[in-house]
């Protein structure tokens, strides 16, 4: 029987082969670090950045969103202190070429500059800039230089007097983003784990000082709780608090939560408490008040603490993939219908939510599947699928993780009804026509993994 863990190598196998992941630039050999969303792989991106903002944005009356420019000012990087202070360390191997991260590398390999690959000699340690350089205007003679923003909080932060004033926030409110960020790292591997060009989802809370540690608390709580309604498993899930050492220079304390991965426990989303520092900087650097007034409190003015949760979105993608996964034993025939891959995705972040299977062809069945799918598409990402049978069109859409398949036969000639086959379960209801989207309805808002 195979294995039902996850691999990262049938994760990409299955991402590249149904339309997922592709490889950007694959017929040109590839492009490290940049990959391209398919089909399913952009539907599946999208639902999760709109259950993210639904969580965010609908569900808390106190955070309204923000879509701000990914080229800023370059000042903007200084204040932050990106220019000076966001570096990886960087060594390469003199013999095999390779390049490493140091702090990576196993301490006493490092202090002997001992390669972990081929053992070679490594050279010394320097600093890596991780930002992307680009220049703006018609003369390329630096004047122009100009950065592909590393992050989208400091968007938010730039903003945060105009949405003040504009929309009339009181203290405490939350700035929320789902937005593009470039970092040219140092290695880029794990398929879309670490890239280059990644997505993120980020919401900066602002408070009062002196409230930001109950607030911090808060947003803990809120963030695990976001994961259960993901559907995941959450004995996959731990927080990883940062040490003296790992503390940013901007942060008073910090937590990750990481999920286990085929390669391990990795950071999925970081809740850090910021203080005062970004908005403090951005006042310093740009001569522009950015205190708070609160006129609920005798107009007393300060500026605001600010708790972060900075989530990547194409993380996420990759661990709903793997935590969906699975290789189940459905039959012992003796051959290959004997075991099905099934993506067990909720059906609200599924790519496909009803794919609409006419038994046959002929007799007019197909006429009826193209009317039921017409009615549902209003309401749901459906599929249509009249080619090959049944039995291996229900494994194509568990491969995926369409989460139910209606089924016309020729009972639905005669009494208007189908049969709907839940994905998890594989078990089928038979459903009146008229009754079918209520009845998707109520699956969706009650399910649960099996």
């Amino acid at each position: 029987m195979p294995e039902s863990n996850a691999t990262m190598d049938k994760i990409v196998s299955l991402a590249k082969r149904r339309g997922f992941v592709f490889q950007s630039s694959e017929i040109y050999g590839g492009q490290a670090g940049a990959w391209d969303y398919g089909p399913l792989g952009v539907e599946l991106k999208n639902r999760i950045a709109r259950f993210w903002w639904k969580e965010m944005t609908q569900l808390h009356d106190d955070i309204v969103g923000i879509d701000a420019a990914i080229l800023m000012h370059p000042r903007v990087w200084e204040a932050s202190g990106h220019v000076e202070n966001f570096t990886d360390p960087l060594v390469d191997c003199k013999k095999c070429k390779q390049r490493f991260r140091a702090d990576q590398i196993d301490p006493e390999k490092l202090a002997r500059k001992e390669c972990p690959d081929c053992g070679g000699e490594l050279t010394d340690t320097r600093k890596f800039n991780l930002m992307f350089k680009t220049n703006i205007g018609p003369v390329d003679d630096g004047s122009g230089l100009i950065y592909l923003r590393p992050e989208t909080a400091q968007g938010i932060y730039v903003n945060f007097r105009n949405i003040v004033q504009s929309n009339r926030m009181k203290i405490p409110f939350g700035i929320a983003q789902v937005g593009k960020a470039f970092r040219n790292e140092i290695v880029t591997k794990n398929f879309i784990f670490r890239t280059c060009e990644f997505e993120q989802m980020e919401m900066q809370y602002f408070v009062k000082p002196g409230d930001d540690e109950k607030y911090f608390e808060y947003w803990r709580e809120q963030r695990w709780a976001y994961y259960a309604k993901l559907g995941v498993h959450m004995d996959k899930l731990r927080w990883h608090r940062h040490g003296p050492d790992e503390l940013a220079h901007y942060a008073k304390d910090a937590y990750d939560i990481e999920y286990e991965f085929p390669m391990g426990f990795k950071e999925l989303e970081g809740v850090h408490n910021r203080t005062n520092y970004d908005l403090s900087r951005h006042q310093q650097f740009s001569g522009k008040d950015l205190q708070y007034i609160d006129q609920d409190n005798g107009n007393e003015r300060y500026i605001p603490y600010i708790i972060e949760t900075s989530a990547g979105l194409t993380r996420q993608l990759l661990m709903v993939l793997c935590d969906a996964y699975e290789e189940q034993k459905v039959a012992d025939k003796g051959n290959d219908d004997d075991f099905r891959t099934v993506l067990h995705i909720h059906p609200s972040l599924a790519p496909v939510t009803v794919a609409v299977l006419p038994l046959m062809k002929k007799d007019g069945l197909a006429e009826l599947a193209q009317d039921i799918r017409q009615e549902l598409k209003e309401e749901y990402s459906t599929d249509y699928d009249q080619s090959g049978a049944i039995g291996r069109r229900y494994r194509r859409h568990d491969e995926i993780g369409t989460p139910y398949c209606v089924t016309i036969d020729y009972q639905t000639k005669e009494d208007n009804t189908v049969t709907v086959r839940d994905r998890d379960s594989m078990a089928q209801d038979r459903i009146h026509t008229t009754a079918l989207p209520e009845y998707l309805r109520s699956k969706i808002k009650s399910y649960k993994r099996v």
